[in-house]
């Protein structure tokens, strides 16, 4: 089973105070706590048995949130709705900050079972560190500034609303003052009313004293204004119309499945009914208990899921409850072997597991009984972690030990004085034996190290004192004879094709058999330096006849009418060549560190300064039929 990790580092997501909100909702029989969602008595409506529809705290509007592949992409996430004007929900933050820590734990299990695999120690692994959370967390606590500063300006706004409202009743109230003008007031008397349905919240404690403030204004403007039977019979009617069409709304909510949901489009309902005028007095009553009767059975509803929501997480206070006793009545000073360690492990990783399927605990008690079961876990693993680093520490110590055996024998292995050499690293080889074991990881590399120098040595001492390599040193000699036979040849002084010279050197030196291995690579690169050497003298020789020979062609006009075309598109394929060589010598230098990558990269060099000597040449050439205009 994959060891979940401790709870300090990876916590077992669980909400804040703030991010669980228990809600009681009055019955419906019982005046609700007025709130600019909740319409208060109007004179075509009873001033008794209001039926609310915010008896909860109003909740964040559902969003479709997304769902993230990688921690990467949470806190991408995360820094766009901080740098942004998107709205930020705590449905989304809730949904981002479990995301996070579940893709953790299944990058945390993928990498312990890896390291399994690849033939890993469970007592050695390590987790690795979480390096997305301190970017996650800091953009956590700006994105909870962020929605603190807007709930302050929304406050500001409510409270600026409600002064507007202020002055719209005050205005109302002026028109009634002058009965003889009302008639003529009537069209800023709607203009006002649109303005305050336009007008949003207010703050919440002063919602139904405003609300009965601007009914008496309205109810006494209507009572004041002479209007004429028909175009007030007309404007009743329509209101009429508009509030069955919002009962009808609220009957068909019974229908929906989300309780939720449900209560916040009723919140929705509430604040249109309000926002219409009044219907005729004699329908007045039989329209509002309609509309009441519609409310009360979505409220009960909502009353009832958040009791049965309150039952189930006293339910699961008494399961986390439980899980923390079982894990705080471990005795963790019997466990003496990394074994015992492994099987308490196990049993506290299924209880880690068993907490996750058990859902929140009342609001009051939640952080708590979290922080109880986060101590427990934390003091287990903290307890196991000391454990382990001490053995780890005493594995440590002996690699180190180790360690320094194996550069002392590395040092020795090429070594020649066979006697002293080999008392040392019989010694060695000894006190090899008395250490201790070392981390798994180390322990096949670290020895293979050592016994490689105690085999080179043993094996290069046996070959001497056999005298094998006396066939070796003979052609060790022929082939310093070869080299020295070059280095007096006098480029200058050369009779002859030295060029043919050079050939039958090197074919002489192919059939020459093994030499010293460690020798080999000293005597190519002498005779290299001395093929060079001559090689460069023949060509520099060769190329001064070709560009003699093309000059005297140019003077005397034998060459054709497009030779300068030819010789400018090969120098530009030399150019490119070099390029290529180049490019792929750079390669090399990164990517090759053995001799035979050096080999490669001296063929290389000489490649491109044959390919530079031909650009020069051509250059040359085309300089010769530019003097010659």
């Amino acid at each position: 089973m994959t060891e979940m990790k401790n709870p300090t580092e990876e916590p077992v997501v669980e909400p804040t105070a703030e991010e669980t909100v228990e809600t009681t909702v009055e019955a419906a029989e019982t005046p609700a706590p007025a709130t600019e969602e909740t319409p208060a008595p109007v004179a075509e409506e009873p001033a008794t048995e209001e039926t609310s529809a915010t008896d909860e705290p109003q909740a964040e509007t559902t969003t479709s949130i997304a769902t993230y592949e990688t921690k990467a992409q949470v806190v991408e996430r995360l820094k766009a709705l901080a740098s942004g004007d998107e709205e930020v929900t705590r449905q989304e933050l809730d949904s981002l900050k479990s995301q996070f820590y579940r893709i953790h734990h299944q990058e945390a299990d993928v990498a312990y079972k890896k390291f399994i695999e690849d033939g890993g120690n469970a007592e050695e692994y390590t987790p690795a560190p979480n390096l997305e959370e301190a970017d996650f967390k800091e953009q956590m606590a700006i994105l909870r500034e962020k929605r603190a500063a807007v709930a302050a300006a929304l406050e500001q706004e409510r409270e600026a609303n409600y002064q507007r409202k202020l002055d719209i009743i005050n205005k109302i109230k002026a028109f009634t003052e002058n009965p003889d003008e009302i008639n003529r007031t009537y069209n800023d008397f709607k203009e006002l009313q649109q303005l305050w349905n336009d007008i949003k919240e207010v703050p919440a404690e002063k919602a139904t004293e405003l609300w009965k403030t601007y009914q008496q204004a309205v109810e006494a403007f209507y009572d004041t204004l002479k209007l004429n039977n028909e175009l007030r019979a007309y404007d009743f009617k329509k209101n009429l119309e508009r509030k069955t069409a919002l009962c009808e709304a609220a009957e068909k909510l019974a229908e929906e499945t989300d309780v939720v949901v449900a209560f916040r489009k009723l919140q929705q309902l509430h604040q249109e009914f309000r926002e219409i005028g009044p219907v005729a007095n004699d329908l007045r009553e039989q329209i509002w208990n309609r509309f009441k009767e519609a409310s009360t059975v979505i409220n009960k509803r909502h009353q009832e899921h958040f009791e049965t929501r309150k039952q189930q997480e006293e339910e699961n206070l008494a399961k986390k409850t439980a899980i923390c006793e079982t894990i705080e009545a471990f005795n963790l000073d019997e466990l003496k072997t990394f074994a015992d360690w492994n099987a308490l492990s196990d049993k506290i990783t299924a209880l880690q597991a068993e907490w996750k399927t058990i859902g929140f605990a009342p609001q009051k008690m939640n952080t708590k009984i979290f922080e109880r079961f986060r101590a427990a876990c934390d003091n287990f693993f903290t307890r196991k972690s000391e454990y382990f680093q001490t053995v780890r520490n005493t594995l440590n110590q002996n690699y180190a030990q180790k360690l320094e055996l194996v550069e002392k024998a590395e040092a020795l292995k090429d070594s020649t004085d066979w006697k002293a050499t080999t008392d040392i690293l019989v010694d060695l080889q000894k006190k090899w034996k008395e250490i201790g074991t070392v981390p798994k990881k180390y322990s096949d590399q670290i020895w293979e190290r050592f016994n490689a120098a105690c085999d080179a040595f043993f094996a290069a001492k046996k070959e001497a004192n056999k005298g094998a390599n006396s066939e070796q040193a003979e052609n060790m000699e022929k082939k310093k004879g070869i080299i020295e036979a070059l280095a007096a040849i006098v480029p200058e002084e050369f009779e002859g094709d030295l060029r043919a010279k050079l050939r039958e050197a090197q074919e002489a030196w192919n059939n020459i058999g093994h030499v010293p291995f460690k020798e080999k690579d000293k005597l190519y690169k002498l005779l290299r330096e001395q093929m060079d050497r001559l090689y460069g003298f023949a060509n520099e020789n060769a190329t001064k006849r070709r560009l003699d020979r093309f000059k005297e062609n140019v003077k005397n006009g034998n060459i054709g009418g497009d030779l300068r075309s030819r010789l400018t598109r090969q120098l530009d394929i030399l150019k490119n060549e070099i390029k290529t060589y180049e490019n792929n010598l750079g390669f090399l230098n990164l990517s090759n560190k053995s001799k035979q990558g050096n080999a490669l990269v001296e063929e290389l060099n000489r490649k491109m300064d044959k390919l530079r000597a031909d650009m020069e040449e051509v250059k040359a050439k085309l300089a010769a039929i530019e003097e010659s205009k």
